[in-house]
């Protein structure tokens, strides 16, 4: 700690396909969809965040929505170099008369290429980070879950987030073996879109299909307290006029489980890769799920009937590698291996 340490603000901050989640003096200060809205003509930045969603899909021609990172990666550098200069500033540090050096820990897939990582870190630095660290996204789901993950016990994380699944298997303080795949929520998504086109022609947009997934989404045809169905509002394709139709969470289950297969079979295979001291004791810890995508209805049932293993959700999925990303930026000494 030196003279000027007050002038350091240390962050976490949870990069994610589909949210952003900055944590600050160890509280959730910004939770905002990851995008931004730019006016084409100028290039400046209308909205960014809640804002700008509303905007998505409503825009005329002068406004592009942005959505900078595709698969958990950064697909738009400059657009995502915006979105976090723009959302450091939500968190609201007083102006004072040195600027503050900000140090940041971003938590990346474990499947990332390193030109992926360079870009996360060199788009960080552009929007005034003096120091970056990364880590990995199953391992700061662990941490944010309660996992000590620095024992010599095999825990295994199944963290479903926008872009990617990541599922890791995690002992002293690093990832024994891991499998990332590139289905995640925007693939539910995408799968309800295309599903109320050819069983309902009807067009629905990107929010609307979020919307049904969380209304009515299920990875199980028959469930426990079943929602009621779910009036769902579009452009009927073949008269071109708006029209509703409601549907119900068993055909939504049918819809999703091509992608949720795809899911439980990187599971299995994470399993077969594991040591067998390891898997000895994932028989006994279970499966730990995070993410948004780990909120679907079944999901849980679903994976237990595959693996037959006990499956254990996080308290707060949604922000469990958030937390985790900022548990590691405090004890930054004791997680040092951890952290690129």
């Amino acid at each position: 700690m030196g003279l000027f340490s007050f002038l350091t603000k240390e962050i976490a901050i949870d990069l994610g396909t589909a949210n952003t989640i900055i944590i600050y003096n160890d509280k959730v200060v910004v939770d905002e969809p990851s995008i931004i809205a730019i006016e084409r003509n100028t290039g400046k930045i209308i909205a960014v965040g809640k804002k700008a969603m509303m905007m998505h899909g409503k825009t005329h021609e002068n406004i592009k929505t942005i959505k900078p990172l595709k698969d958990g990666v950064i697909a738009d550098f400059q657009a995502a170099e915006y979105m976090i200069r723009e959302m450091i500033k939500m968190i609201g540090v007083k102006k004072s008369l040195f600027p503050p050096s900000l140090k940041m820990v971003i938590c990346i897939p474990s499947g990332i290429t390193e030109v992926e990582e360079r870009a996360v870190k060199d788009s960080a630095e552009q929007a005034g980070a003096k120091d970056v660290k990364l880590i990995h996204e199953p391992m700061a789901a662990a941490i944010g879950i309660g996992i000590d993950v620095l024992e010599p016990t095999g825990n295994m994380v199944i963290d479903i987030g926008g872009g990617t699944s990541e599922i890791a298997v995690i002992a002293l303080g690093g990832i024994v073996n891991n499998k990332s795949i590139r289905v995640a929520g925007n693939d539910l998504n995408s799968d309800i879109q295309e599903y109320m086109r050819k069983h309902h022609n009807i067009n629905i947009g990107e929010r609307s299909a979020e919307r049904i997934k969380i209304e009515v989404g299920s990875a199980l045809a028959k469930i426990e307290n079943p929602p009621d169905d779910y009036a769902v509002h579009g452009r009927d394709m073949l008269t071109g006029i708006p029209k509703e139709i409601k549907v119900n969470y068993i055909e939504i289950a049918h819809c999703l489980d091509k992608s949720i297969s795809k899911i439980e079979t990187a599971v299995l295979q994470a399993l077969e890769m594991t040591p067998p001291e390891l898997a000895a004791d994932i028989f006994r810890t279970g499966i730990y799920l995070a993410g948004g995508g780990s909120m679907l209805r079944g999901l849980d049932k679903r994976l237990h009937t595959k693996t037959k293993l006990p499956i254990h959700m996080a308290e707060d999925p949604l922000r469990a590698v958030a937390r985790g990303t900022g548990i590691a930026l405090k004890n930054f000494d004791k997680f040092t291996f951890l952290i690129k």
